[in-house]
């Protein structure tokens, strides 16, 4: 399959690539990445409304969080479909140690904690694109590689959302060192993880 020159195989504001091991794990636990990934679909929504909540005041921000919402919502119902189509229950929901741990890395309070809560988001999206790309390039089945391919570019989409949303609020000199920073920590995180058929 074609990769889209708009996605890059790796993000650029990601440090390190995914271990190459992730990829075989996920194709052969395939059913169980998507059940994880319809998921993360469903969460990223919920994270979006919930920054609506805590920052209504940020027109741009809830215009944005709204549109990303409806968005995510959409996935989550075509990730559902092809659990479906797959005979595959889509079970529930369960804790993701990866978010987790990114999000203690940000400061939980005080005038930086939007602009982490931002950063971190912008990761999580990144390197689920990445992770898309690598799918797309690999499933054998060619309707879901078709549909991993187009949700990469919603997801480099979302990324770069993200960080633009960031840029609003402070400086951006300060917001690309400040998401340096965040994207070590991302990296040190997957390593000190166990490898399993997540997206994350």
């Amino acid at each position: 399959m074609t990769q889209s020159p708009t996605v890059t195989a790796v993000p650029s504001i990601l440090k390190a690539p995914t271990d190459p091991r992730w990829l075989p794990l996920a194709l052969a636990h395939l059913d169980q990445v998507l059940v994880d990934h319809a998921w993360c679909e469903q969460k990223a929504a919920a994270t979006a409304l919930s920054l609506i909540v805590k920052v209504p005041e940020n027109r741009n921000l809830v215009v944005s969080m709204m549109h990303l919402a409806q968005e995510e919502l959409h996935h989550f119902e075509r990730l559902q479909r092809v659990l479906e189509r797959r005979g595959v229950s889509l079970g529930r929901m369960d804790s993701d140690p990866y978010v987790k741990e990114l999000l203690k890395a940000g400061r939980p309070s005080g005038p930086g904690h939007l602009l982490d809560r931002l950063l971190i988001l912008s990761l999580v999206e990144a390197r689920s694109c990445e992770r898309f790309v690598l799918l797309a390039e690999s499933v054998p089945d060619l309707e879901l590689a078709a549909l991993y391919q187009e949700l990469s570019l919603s997801e480099a989409g979302h990324y770069r959302l993200f960080v633009n949303l960031a840029c609003q609020i402070s400086p951006r000199e300060d917001v690309m060192a400040r998401l340096d920073e965040l994207a070590v920590a991302e990296v040190k995180i997957l390593a000190r993880l166990p490898l399993t058929p997540r997206m994350h």
